[in-house]
């Protein structure tokens, strides 16, 4: 049995008023799911960009130690120069205001402890091992709460002087 032409567009007039209905009782609802979400991604790429800000930082420090203990390993006289291992250091991270320390320790080939004169070794070799330490602050440029205001990096680099 065939129903008539005019029930089947009631209920297509039907089914189209209430989708209508529907989305018009929704119509909101969107607006208030933006409104929510966009602070929250915002505050997550935001602190994203201050976590890699640091993370590269902290990379550029340790390779300013490392080019600081290269050129304090060369030979005993450059080991002994404080200004030149600093001088390196900050060579190596422009952007960054670094504070540089290096320190020489001595030691006998043979395992026993030395202070580095020559006579604190009758039967082996003075050793001389240089150690640079970088430091560094890094000043967010947002703010966002729960992170700390500043970041303290650090690098230390330790090596071998060439006899």
């Amino acid at each position: 049995m065939k129903t008539p032409a005019s029930c089947e567009r009631r209920s297509v007039r039907r089914t189209f008023r209430a989708c209508l209905k529907k989305l018009r009782m929704e119509r909101g609802q969107a607006l208030i799911e933006l409104a929510v979400s966009v602070p929250v991604l915002a505050m997550l790429l935001f602190g994203s960009l201050e976590i890699a800000k640091v993370i590269y930082a902290s990379v550029e420090v340790s390779d300013a130690a490392l080019a600081g203990v290269q050129y304090g390993t060369r030979n005993p006289i450059t080991a002994g120069d404080p200004s030149g291992i600093q001088n390196a250091a900050a060579a190596d991270a422009p952007d960054l205001a670094l504070t540089t320390n290096s320190s020489l320790a001595c030691t006998c080939s043979d395992g026993s402890g030395s202070t580095c004169q020559p006579t604190d070794c009758p039967y082996s070799n003075i050793e001389t091992v240089l150690t640079v330490q970088t430091q560094s602050t890094v000043d967010p440029l947002i703010h966002l709460p729960g992170l700390p205001d500043t970041f303290t990096v650090r690098g230390q680099a330790i090596q071998k002087v060439l006899q």
